[in-house]
């Protein structure tokens, strides 16, 4: 067995996976096991579909896959602890139903049952390798056992990690030479076509290429790896699930992403009209982070309405732009709050980089609480904006300030999608101790069940993956 990042952990799963009753894997056949993480959005978030830059770590919770194949034409996926969610454990999906059809089709078919819904994010990697050619077809089927410890619906993509760590296992399998960065367009593809979420990229290439206490600074255009950069020694960032479930396929989430998108397809529109570029272009090469600030402000952002209906936005500008998402005729959406905070999320994500190689060199704190209110100031955002807050991240997030720098914490905001989940927090070496504190006094308050969220871990690609012999 060769030794790699992972190997103690992966052998340790597979030993337990010989007492899981669930688990029917044959002895003396072959085995891939691969591992991925959730991820802890440091600032960012949502402009990651507007080709923003985001800041993501790696958690320290992850998904573990091991996959055996079968000589049938079943995939046979199991969720160790999934019963005591509310998931179906078992679930069984006819590998042909996944092949020749169209993605809509295949997606409905996994979305009948809702107990046993979350095999979509396993059985959609089969669905996209063939569906994007990138296999002429599967020998057969497969056994694929996950089992994980990051929280569901708490906002640090524990979707994401399903689907990398499956796709991991499973290009192991086949032999496929595709890259990290491809594996995690395809793990985008399962979500956005099988599963029906509409997310960015940021959280499958966090949990593929994040490395252990680094912040993965992605240029979301789609792809750009800026930076791994590894927190600053006495830097932390830790997190306090609120116990509220978030959905990346709610409809707050939806509404916020077409009002962004709508705000692009307009201020396009308008220099369209003035014959300032050509009918097909786009000076912003498609992504709306890319409006310069100065020139935003200027000349686009008063052409911007505060509200507007899907039905008026449609009889006049048509399509907004986006292949995963469609408008509402009967919604109403705010193009100006959600392009204001796009900008002005995109425009915070350098300053909070630079504030913390700052504290760095001069461990002055000052540069930790500016770097704090920029994420104050994105938590804001998500709230006012893009109405993708919530009360008990607001409550959580004023019990962490009222604490504050004195007691080393000093920003934090709501995370990923928004509508509840975590709330992510930036301290000093003091905040692993503080955390356990303001979750019971969060607790106390609500009456809800936080969960603290700490420590990092290597993305899929670092930590390898293990075939063996079962």
């Amino acid at each position: 067995m060769d030794e790699f990042p992972c190997c103690a952990i992966y052998s340790s799963f597979l030993r337990r996976l010989r007492f899981e009753p669930e688990c029917t894997f044959a002895e003396g056949r072959p085995v891939f096991v691969a591992r991925a993480p959730g991820r802890l959005d440091a600032l960012g978030g949502v402009v990651d579909y507007s080709g923003g830059t985001v800041a993501e770590m790696p958690l320290a919770v992850a998904v573990t896959a091991a996959l055996q194949p079968r000589a049938d034409r079943t995939l046979r996926l199991v969720s160790l602890g999934g019963a005591d969610e509310g998931r179906q454990a078992v679930v069984e999906v006819e590998l042909d139903a996944l092949l020749g059809r169209d993605y809509p089709a295949i997606a409905a078919d996994l979305a009948r049952e809702p107990a046993a819904a979350w095999a979509a994010y396993v059985a959609g990697a089969w669905a996209v390798l063939a569906g994007e050619g990138l296999v002429d077809g599967f020998a057969g089927g497969a056994e694929v056992v996950l089992a994980s410890d990051v929280p569901s619906g708490a906002g640090v993509s524990s979707s994401a990690a399903v689907e990398m760590a499956t796709l991991f296992a499973l290009a192991a399998q086949l032999e496929l030479d595709l890259t990290p960065t491809a594996l995690a367009h395809l793990g985008q593809r399962v979500e956005n076509h099988i599963v029906g979420a509409p997310c960015g990229l940021m959280d499958q290439l966090t949990s593929s290429l994040g490395r252990a206490d680094s912040l993965l600074v992605i240029r979301c255009q789609p792809d750009q790896i800026l930076a791994n950069r590894h927190l600053p020694p006495g830097v932390h960032l830790g997190a306090i699930d609120t116990g509220v479930k978030h959905s990346v396929g709610g409809l707050n989430y939806g509404r916020a992403r077409v009002a962004a998108f709508m705000a692009h397809a307009i201020i396009l529109d308008h220099l369209r009209a003035l014959g300032t570029v050509g009918p097909e272009d786009d000076p912003f090469g498609g992504y709306l982070s890319n409006v310069p600030a100065a020139e935003y402000e200027r000349a686009y952002r008063p052409l911007l309405p505060a509200e507007l209906s899907g039905e008026s936005f449609v009889a006049r500008w048509g399509h907004h732009g986006d292949a995963v998402t469609t408008v509402d005729p009967d919604l109403e959406y705010r193009p100006l709050a959600a392009a204001d905070h796009h900008l002005r999320e995109n425009a915070n994500l350098p300053i909070f980089l630079a504030d913390l190689e700052a504290w760095e060199r001069t461990r002055d704190p000052a540069w930790l609480i500016d770097a704090g209110e920029r994420m104050i100031a994105g938590h804001a955002g998500y709230r006012d904006d893009l109405g993708l807050g919530a009360e008990e991240a607001d409550l959580l997030l004023d019990l962490a300030m009222a604490e504050g720098p004195a007691a080393g914490v000093y920003g934090g905001r709501i995370t990923g999608g928004g509508s509840g989940g975590c709330v992510a927090l930036l301290g000093d070496e003091r905040l692993p101790a503080l955390l356990p504190r303001l979750a019971a006094v969060y607790a106390a308050n609500t009456g809800l069940t936080p969960t603290v969220i700490h420590g990092s871990s290597d993305g899929a690609a670092a930590s390898g993956v293990l075939h063996q012999v079962f």
